[in-house]
């Protein structure tokens, strides 16, 4: 257990960070979720709007450290080859 001031307020920072990180992930996942809805359905309109919403969000995700670079970069990637599937059907 933390002992000095510094550890504690350290403990109650990262509480605090976690949280805000949660939510972010749980965004990420919802918009995620609407996309691969959108694009099971075959709405290639519906799955493009889908597309940059989701994109725009694991980007933010990315800038504020919740997903590494990499991660965000393949996950949009394979957001996009799954829309031109769509698009292409």
């Amino acid at each position: 257990m933390a002992n000095n001031p510094g550890a504690k307020k350290a403990i109650r920072k990262i509480e605090r960070r976690t949280e805000v990180n949660k939510a972010r992930r749980t965004r990420v996942r919802t918009y995620l979720r609407k996309f691969e809805e959108a694009a099971a359905s075959g709405d290639a309109d519906a799955a493009k709007e889908a597309f940059v919403t989701a994109q725009s969000e694991l980007m933010r995700a990315v800038s504020k450290g919740v997903v590494h670079k990499n991660t965000g970069a393949r996950k949009v990637s394979r957001l996009a080859a799954r829309l031109k599937k769509v698009a292409a059907a």
